[in-house]
């Protein structure tokens, strides 16, 4: 009886081995710090027609840039971008609403990124960018 349970304990042993070693690595959550953003109108062949996502009521059309800094030593892929945007009279542009968007892949080190936004036409600029970051995942995220 006692070789029974020593043998069930090895296989065990060896089995729990053998799953780990051919386990896919963790995809993690990464962060990524954005850094020096800012906005400039859209040409004018993307800004043609703009509406809020709301319904047809006019919007202005503006690109988000900026620079991303990625600190690990790994790509980070479906980086998700989380930030607020007020307007001249520190009105909130996308009432209850953090993420913007994302960037598809963040290399190692700063990388540039861009970012459409639409604002409603009756809100006076200039806008305020704050609290901007993003997050991502070290390995690519099936769709």
């Amino acid at each position: 009886m006692r070789l029974r349970s020593l043998t069930v304990v090895l296989i065990s042993c060896v089995i729990a081995f053998l799953s780990s070693a051919i386990a896919p690595s963790a995809v993690a959550l990464t962060q990524i710090r954005l850094f020096d953003v800012s906005y400039k109108d859209c040409p004018p062949e993307l800004a043609e027609g703009a509406v809020i996502s709301s319904g047809s009521a006019a919007a202005n059309c503006f690109i988000v840039t900026g620079k991303a800094e990625n600190g690990t030593n790994k790509t980070v892929y479906d980086a998700d971008i989380f930030g607020r945007i007020y307007d001249a009279n520190n009105d909130s542009v996308m009432q209850n609403r953090t993420r913007l968007g994302s960037i598809a892949e963040v290399p190692t080190g700063i990388s540039d990124f861009e970012l459409r936004i639409s604002v409603p036409a009756n809100q006076p600029t200039p806008l305020k960018l704050k609290q901007f970051k993003a997050a991502g995942f070290s390995g690519q995220v099936r769709r």
